[in-house]
C-alpha cells in the first residue's frame, strides 16, 4: 500500500495521525498542492475528485475519502480499535466523528477556502470550480465559535469526544482546531477549561507528530 498525500494538507494529517495510532506504516507519496499535482493527469487517473489523500492498495486499487480510506484500514487492522469495538460503540464513535467533521472540520474549510486570495475560484475542494462567497467566512467563524462552545460541554461530560476512549473523532477534532488556529488564527476560547485540558493530553501523543 501507499498514501498520496500533502503535508500541508489536513486532511492527509487525519489519515497520517490515524495511521501512526495503529503503528501502520507505508510509503508516502507526496502530492504537491501548491503546483496544483493534484490536477495532473496523473494523479487524476488515481482520485479523478483530484484531492488528497487517496490510498492505493497492493493490487492498485485506488480509495479516496478519509472515512473510507480508515474504515478499509480499520477492517485490515482492528487493533488498537479507535472506531469503536461493539457495534454499539461502533455507532457512537461513527456519530461524534462525523459531528466533528461536519460542524468542526468542514466549518473551517469552508470559511478558509472562501477567504485565501489563492483560493480564488477554488472555493469548494475538487474537480470544479466555484467562487468564493464572502458572506461565508462570517458564517463560517459563527459556526466554529459554536464547534468551540458544543465541544466544551461534551468534553466537560467525557474525557474523549466519543466517550471514555480515544477515538478517530478525536483525530478530527484535534486537526479542525489546529487547522482553525493556523489558518484563521481562531483558538479555542481560554475558558474552555475541559476542552485545554483534552487539548493537552491529545495533542501530547506521539501521533500527532506525523
Amino acid at each position: 500500500m501507499k498514501l498520496y498525500q500533502s503535508f500541508g494538507s489536513p486532511n492527509s494529517r487525519r489519515v497520517r495521525i490515524y495511521l501512526a495510532e495503529k503503528g501502520i506504516t507505508m510509503p508516502f507519496v507526496p502530492v504537491d498542492l501548491g503546483a496544483r499535482e493534484q490536477f495532473s493527469d496523473a494523479y487524476a487517473a488515481i482520485n479523478p475528485r483530484r484531492v488528497v489523500p487517496a490510498l492505493v492498495l497492493d493490487d492498485g486499487t485506488a480509495i479516496a475519502e478519509v472515512p473510507a480510506i480508515i474504515r478499509y484500514l480499520e477492517e485490515t487492522h482492528p487493533n488498537p480499535p479507535l472506531l469503536g469495538s461493539s457495534p454499539k460503540e461502533k455507532a457512537i464513535v461513527a456519530m461524534w466523528e462525523r459531528r466533528m467533521e461536519l460542524e468542526g472540520f468542514a466549518a473551517v474549510m469552508e470559511t478558509v477556502r472562501n477567504g485565501a486570495a489563492g483560493l480564488k475560484g477554488r472555493a469548494i475542494a475538487g474537480p470544479h470550480g466555484y467562487n468564493q462567497i464572502p458572506e461565508l467566512i462570517v458564517r463560517g467563524r459563527s459556526r466554529i465559535a459554536d464547534f468551540f462552545g458544543d465541544l466544551e460541554a461534551r468534553l466537560s461530560e467525557m474525557p474523549f469526544v466519543a466517550g471514555n476512549e480515544f477515538s478517530i473523532a478525536d483525530i478530527t477534532a484535534i486537526v479542525a482546531i489546529d487547522f482553525a488556529s493556523k489558518a484563521l488564527e481562531l483558538s479555542m476560547p481560554g475558558e474552555n477549561g475541559a476542552s485545554r485540558r483534552w487539548y493537552s493530553s491529545v495533542a501530547t501523543r506521539p501521533s500527532m507528530t506525523a
